[in-house]
């Protein structure tokens, strides 16, 4: 990897209001950003990169390059968390597993948007380096795919006496026991496809698509020119976040902290071999390693806290805020790079 791509990235404006923001957690200032604020703000970003993403979408004719990019998006969503869950039943239980798994299958979209103002700011010239709208739907379709799995596998892989159970696990090998209700499906589905961000998302997706060259250009200086400052305030808010579940970490222990950082570039690696089959461009490709090298922190603990109330949040919260989101976005997205231009220059 050249080390004057990570510098450089390093060195954006998102990327030091997230370290400002652990700073501020690690070192307990009383920084904080209000809670109806950071809802805006991620309200603001989603409906921003929906918008644009749904315009250029428009601009783009469907073909089979994007089916099959949109298709192995949500192949792997669904696949990432079977193979997660095995790896990780090696040591803790079949509840842990599964959320966890259901975790890391699924997306988080602030790294997509971190990994696209990056592509931005390196202002190569190169149109093969200008993603096309059609990612903003495949990270839309890779949100709930992983959540149904998840729960599948902690229902087939956890013996019925054992279902019953009733609250969170904190152990590696002996899952609770108890009395407890089944799994409402319909809340389920609800609480995968319909999320506020889910909704969000998909909703300014197809408004994008819908408006005209000139809806466009009328909101374009309100909802998405001042995108990259909105983006400084929310990394500085999830940096603060991030700092304060870094305590919890230490429940996780030294197996799951390895695998919350090295399935970030096995799980790209992954996206990176999909688009280079698929003959996809290297910007399109870094949004799909992006995709399946991330693992949510909002949309899939929240199910899976509604669905495997048994499975201790402390695990797969932290492992993916704390750990695999600042890989992500310091590390990972220019080594996934570097990795892209070395096989499409080879």
């Amino acid at each position: 990897m050249d080390p004057a791509l990570l510098l450089e990235n390093l060195r954006t404006p998102a990327i030091l209001f997230f370290a400002l923001g652990l700073f501020a957690a690690v070192v307990r200032s009383d920084l904080a950003i209000p809670e109806p604020v950071s809802k805006i703000l991620s309200i603001y970003l989603l409906a921003a990169i929906g918008l644009h993403g749904g315009h250029e979408l428009a601009a783009s004719p469907l073909n089979g390059q994007i089916l099959g990019l949109l298709g192995v998006a949500i192949l792997m969503s669904a696949a990432v968390p079977i193979w997660s869950f095995f790896v990780l039943r090696l040591r803790v239980d079949a509840y842990n597993a599964a959320a966890i798994a259901a975790t890391y299958g699924s997306i988080s979209a602030v790294t997509f948007i971190t990994a696209q103002n990056f592509l931005s700011s390196l202002d190569s010239g190169d149109p093969q380096m200008v993603p096309g709208g059609y990612m903003v739907a495949a990270m839309a379709l890779m949100e709930s795919p992983a959540i149904i799995v998840g729960v599948l596998l902690a229902r087939v892989f956890t013996p019925q006496a054992e279902r019953q159970a009733d609250g969170p696990s904190g152990s590696y090998t002996n899952p609770p026991t108890g009395r407890g209700s089944g799994i409402d499906w319909r809340e389920l589905l609800r609480e995968a496809c319909l999320t506020g961000a889910v909704v969000t998302l998909v909703g300014s997706l197809l408004i994008g698509t819908a408006i005209s060259d000139a809806g466009w250009s009328s909101i374009k200086p309100l909802m998405y020119d001042p995108f990259k400052g909105v983006l400084c305030l929310f990394l500085l808010d999830i940096g603060l976040l991030a700092g304060r579940r870094l305590k919890d970490l230490r429940r996780s222990g030294p197996f799951l902290i390895g695998f919350a950082i090295l399935s970030a570039p096995i799980h790209a690696a992954l996206g990176i071999a999909a688009g280079y089959l698929l003959g996809a461009s290297p910007a399109d490709t870094l949004l799909l390693a992006v995709l399946t090298g991330s693992a949510s922190y909002i949309a899939a603990p929240a199910a899976m806290r509604l669905a495997i109330p048994q499975a201790n949040a402390s695990f797969y919260i932290p492992m993916s805020l704390a750990l695999t989101f600042p890989f992500n976005i310091t590390v990972g997205i220019p080594l996934y790079l570097a990795v892209i231009r070395w096989l499409w220059n080879a």
